[in-house]
């Protein structure tokens, strides 16, 4: 069962700022997502993650790599 909660942290304990859908002494595994307003390291891997592989049809793709960062030399 997934059950997303609002809670508050405070005094070692999450403070539920509603009534909790489960029987009293279930044990839960919880994710903490915090609203202190900067992203955290899961965040932004998280976005990376979804950055797509290669970019628009700009010009610039993986496909160029070589080129673009070496020169047009072929006796390499």
């Amino acid at each position: 069962m997934t059950v997303k909660i609002h809670a508050v942290y405070r005094n070692g304990a999450f403070l539920p700022s509603g009534p909790v859908p489960m029987e009293d002494g279930t044990e839960v595994e919880l994710t903490v997502i915090s609203d202190s307003g900067s992203p955290s390291i899961a965040d932004n891997l998280e976005a990376i993650a979804h950055l797509p592989l290669e970019s628009p049809n700009d010009g610039f793709s993986g496909a160029d790599h070589d080129r673009l960062l070496y020169g047009e030399n072929e006796n390499r």
